[in-house]
């Protein structure tokens, strides 16, 4: 009989390979003094932790090694404070699981 391995989500996660269309990003927040709460949101809930704040206290992206899962389209997408397109073909995410 074998023995069940499990495997965590983060070990899961790191094997996922992300093409980078250098200059051509995907996702952009639209420019602000304050971010929205929904802005503020997407620090807490991006499962690739791609929003931060910067050092004046807005929402900014790195949109390198996003999952493409649309939890920031969910939340921002229709209020025109992010910009999100699918990657050109052959960018973007490579699921190894899943």
């Amino acid at each position: 009989m074998r023995a069940i391995v499990k495997q965590r989500v983060e070990d899961k996660l790191y094997q996922n390979r992300y093409m980078v269309d250098h200059g051509r990003p995907h996702i952009t927040v639209t420019p602000h003094l304050f971010p929205s709460r929904n802005l503020v949101a997407l620090t807490q809930v991006c499962p690739a932790k791609c929003y931060q704040f910067n050092d004046r206290g807005q929402v900014t992206i790195t949109s390198d090694g996003c999952l493409e899962c649309g939890t920031c389209r969910v939340l921002c997408g229709t209020t025109g404070e992010i910009t999100w397109k699918y990657p050109r073909g052959g960018f973007g995410v490579l699921f190894k699981f899943g």
